[in-house]
């Protein structure tokens, strides 16, 4: 005689109820933190030589920028570090978000429709989705490097179309004139979008990020996110067990774009112009190695990777420049670090993988994997047996 099994289905039991209220406190948790880090960072910055209203103003341009590149981070980690489908084309949708906003809100666009930035923040990231599922479509068969190729591919074409379609996308001289974001003014409190004042920008991207990291931190913990760690364990035994690889990884494609669409209407904005040269392949290559770097599979941790990188290159590099042409150093003042930025890149990321391939924040099961891969899985280190709950 069988014993009753408890069912863990629906939304009913202690187990349902304990899961929601763990999402609920991790979602809050999330918002809270983005609040401290919107509150925080401006006010921890320095530069020497400008007043206290100059650096702020210079920073949290800087810091506005940095999110651009957090959100492309934080999208890609669900493609590469959630589903273990490894995209080198990324700036293609950054690309077809951004020129998306262009074509419907600047009026040197033949297409001008006049939308302003919120609507186009849902159409630039669902055109964005829409182009991932026709990449992800026809390549849903091929695997690692076969895969990374085809989106290679896919992220050259889409700059040259933009380049040399002339007629629609000004070619090399780009769209510009591409308007601001506009909110009522609340009794005699009005926010402006201006290219000399960064905050209001710099806080749309805090609520931005906010959003979209406790929209993939829920995505993480549901049945999907779990399909898609378990493709990337084992696209087979996932297959096996029932789940659908196809419509799986269709979504993780569809979701990595649209992120991107998100940070592709918000740069277009934030710049007021877009250009061909701006979705190179050095773009999908650095925010690649912001997810390698931050830990693939663990947001905040590719958050972080994105905003040390970033740092690095758009503060440090410049830092290294001028201090050494200060100190007059024979041999180093005659380097420009900035022009070295990828050979420090590689040697960077040779030794990540050499020293720590989890990356600095990988998530628990990443770093599980990559370990138990590398040195075997001991018969000491495997679960004791359970018995089933419907058991005899």
């Amino acid at each position: 005689m069988t014993a009753p099994s408890l069912s863990l289905r629906g939304d009913r039991g202690p187990l349902a109820t304990f899961g929601r209220l763990r999402a609920e406190h991790r979602s809050a948790s999330i918002l809270v933190t983005w609040l401290l880090i919107g509150i925080l960072l401006p006010l921890i910055v320095e530069l020497p030589g400008l007043s206290d209203f100059q650096q702020q103003v210079v920073w949290v341009d800087g810091f506005a920028i940095t999110g651009i590149y957090i959100l492309l981070a934080l999208g890609l980690n669900v493609v590469v570090g959630l589903a273990g489908l490894l995209d080198l084309g990324y700036a293609a949708f950054f690309a077809i978000g951004s020129y998306a906003f262009a074509f419907a809100a600047s009026p040197q666009a033949i297409t001008h429709l006049n939308i302003s930035f919120w609507p186009m923040l849902i159409i630039g990231a669902f055109v964005a989705a829409l182009f991932g599922t026709l990449l992800g479509a026809p390549t849903l068969r091929l695997r690692g490097d076969y895969l990374a190729i085809v989106t290679l591919g896919f992220g050259e074409i889409v700059p040259a179309i933009f380049l040399n379609a002339d007629t629609y996308t000004k070619g090399t001289n780009g769209i510009g004139g591409i308007p601001q974001p506009q909110l009522p003014c609340i009794g005699d409190l009005c926010v402006k979008f201006t290219f000399l004042d960064p905050f209001p920008f710099f806080w749309t991207m805090i609520v931005i990020l906010a959003l979209v990291m406790v929209f993939i931190a829920r995505l993480q913990n549901s049945r999907l996110g779990r399909a898609w760690m378990a493709i990337r364990e084992d696209e087979l035994a996932a297959a096996s067990s029932g789940i659908n690889t196809v419509t799986t990884k269709l979504l993780a494609f569809a979701l990595g774009a649209s992120t991107a669409g998100f940070a592709g209407v918000f740069s277009a904005s934030k710049l007021g112009n877009v250009t061909p040269t701006d979705f190179s392949f050095t773009v999908s290559f650095t925010v690649l190695a912001m997810v390698v770097l931050g830990g693939m599979g663990n947001s905040w941790g590719v958050a972080i990777g994105a905003f040390v990188l970033y740092t690095i290159q758009a503060v440090l590099l410049k830092e290294l420049n001028q201090f050494f042409q200060g100190q007059h150093v024979p041999i180093l003042e005659s380097i420009d670090f900035v022009q070295y930025q990828f050979l420090l890149y590689g040697i960077a990321l040779v030794a990540m993988m050499l020293l720590r391939p989890e990356g600095l924040f990988p998530s628990t099961r990443r770093r599980r994997e990559l370990h138990e891969s590398a040195g075997g899985v001991e018969v000491t280190d495997l679960p004791p047996p359970t018995t089933e709950i419907g058991e005899s």
